[in-house]
């Protein structure tokens, strides 16, 4: 019992001493403490750091409204960032050779989804899943479409959240159709 009032006590006079101040010290930790507010990023390129471990804070600010905007074009939503940016259009498909389909890395994939379509059906559903989960920046297609006929290819990314980006963007500015994604 008395060691339990005297650790109590202990505690308790720690707790004053240190009250209000701004850090501790020892030889194996330090502690800093800063006050986050206004969107600020209190000194700016520091952080608690030792050989083993990096630790860096950065605020948002005071408290967030759970509004959103967007329009047409762009969509703000109010929060913290996720983990894994949503995907974003695959861009520059360049064929290689009559069979080898390459394009840009998306910084965000986990991997790439393939959809084919007949030319003759633009601007209709833009092309069905034609090859999933594929996990580079490079596809091979031997097959030859029929006489008179041709085929478009789009490719498009899923993060490894499974969230797949879009099909790209009609001429028009508006979002291409996936009524039907690949599983």
């Amino acid at each position: 019992m008395k060691k339990t009032i005297a650790l109590i006590g202990l505690v308790a006079a720690l707790t004053a001493s240190i009250g209000t101040s701004a850090a501790q010290t020892s030889a194996s930790h330090k502690l800093t403490e800063f006050t986050f507010n206004a969107g600020g990023d209190p000194l700016a390129g520091s952080f608690a750091a030792s050989a083993s471990y990096r630790i860096r804070l950065d605020a948002v600010g005071d408290g967030l409204v759970a509004a959103g905007l967007s329009s047409a074009g762009f969509r703000l939503g109010a929060g913290f960032v996720g983990d894994y940016p949503p995907p974003r259009e695959v861009t520059h498909l360049v064929w290689t050779d009559s069979q080898t389909l390459v394009w840009d890395p998306e910084p965000s994939v986990g991997s790439y989804d393939i959809y084919r379509g007949l030319i003759s059906t633009l601007p209709g559903p833009f092309g069905t899943c034609l090859q999933p989960a594929i996990v580079s920046e490079t596809w091979t297609d031997a097959t030859v479409p029929s006489t008179g006929t041709g085929w478009f290819y789009l490719v498009t990314a899923r993060n490894r959240l499974s969230e797949e980006g879009t099909k790209g963007f009609q001429s028009s500015g508006a979002e291409r159709g996936n009524p039907s994604p690949c599983p």
